[in-house]
């Protein structure tokens, strides 16, 4: 197991627990009690320790290596998931994964970010890093879920859009907004899971929906704490700092009305459960897409761009007020 530097006490706990494990099996010394009462010390230090984690303690989950990414969620939440590839335009992506997958007999398309399970795929997979021609594949397959009355869910995990020279040559920033625009009017439902980091516009690219929902240990922000640090601090030194103040948990989101709910994790974090995390998040797909059952377009539309019109706090200025300024 991989514990972070606010897990420690666990580790201790977990190697007596596994000294114990190994003399039972390889002695004749009964250990079985001793090993409940270490287990259940194991419990109540983990039910402490996650009752209380801090921004940067979040942001240090979300990014733990055994952390279940969106291939996971779909080979273990579908019935069968059918891998679609490339935006018909310049090559195919593979920081986003997107395809025809079922639930229950319903067929939904479905588009992710994937980081990759080792060193070698994170390369391959640009660390979830999407170029344009990844945008352009979701859009793609966004619109053959319109074409063919296929619900979207979108599992958004990203350190941001890939920054790099050939990334802006060929248009990242006119991918996203083309995204954002084309999914402010798609007429089928669209549901949208922060499973891990969402971090600026590599997250909104995929992430306008008619729900969008967190897990309980993800966070998202229109940048990382490392790099708020580096700009206002010129030093990562005040990552943990910058975490607090940017406000980019889900307990945050859900208070500002930026997301709709919060989806619980296993106590210790996703990796603890990956099938459990996968279970619930199948269960919360299918109770929120029964809620737009029998939704015409039109409603589905005008709720979404409702939705978010009354996002953030503005005040119009009045002729009299703009003179005296």
């Amino acid at each position: 197991m991989v514990f972070l530097e606010f897990e420690k006490p666990l580790e201790k706990l977990y190697e007596q627990l596994n000294k114990l494990q190994e003399v039972g099996k390889d002695g004749e010394i009964d250990t079985s009690d001793k090993q409940k009462e270490i287990e259940e010390k194991i419990k109540n230090k983990t039910k402490d320790i996650f009752a209380n984690l801090n921004g940067w303690q979040k942001v240090q989950l979300s990014r733990h290596p055994n952390r279940p990414y969106s291939m996971f969620y779909l080979e273990n939440m579908c019935k069968q998931f059918v891998e679609l590839h490339g935006d018909r335009k310049f090559k195919d992506d593979k920081a986003i994964v997107g395809g025809i997958g079922k639930i229950n007999d319903e067929s939904i398309v479905f588009i992710g970010h994937q980081k990759g399970i080792n060193t070698k795929m994170r390369q391959y997979r640009n660390f979830g890093m999407a170029n344009p021609e990844g945008y352009r594949k979701a859009l793609r397959l966004m619109k053959m879920a319109e074409r063919f009355n296929y619900p979207v869910v979108c599992l958004i995990d990203t350190p941001g859009a890939y920054p790099g020279l050939e990334a802006e040559e060929r248009g990242q920033a006119e991918a996203i907004a083309r995204n954002l625009f084309e999914m402010a009017q798609l007429k089928v439902p669209i549901l949208c899971y922060i499973i891990g980091e969402g971090a600026s516009g590599g997250a909104l690219g995929i992430g306008l929906g008619d729900r969008v929902f967190m897990l309980e240990n993800t966070w998202y922000s229109v940048i990382s704490p490392e790099s708020c640090s580096s700009i206002l601090w010129r030093s990562w030194d005040h990552k943990e700092e910058a975490a607090e103040a940017l406000k980019l948990t889900a307990d945050h989101m859900k208070d500002f009305g930026l997301i709709d709910d919060i989806v619980k994790e296993p106590i210790g974090g996703a990796h603890i459960n990956p099938m459990k995390m996968a279970k619930t998040l199948k269960a919360h797909i299918k109770k929120q897409l029964e809620d737009f059952s029998g939704k015409t377009p039109k409603q589905l539309i005008d709720h979404r761009l409702k939705k978010y019109a009354k996002m953030g706090d503005f005040h119009i200025l009045k002729k009299a007020e703009l003179v005296s300024k």
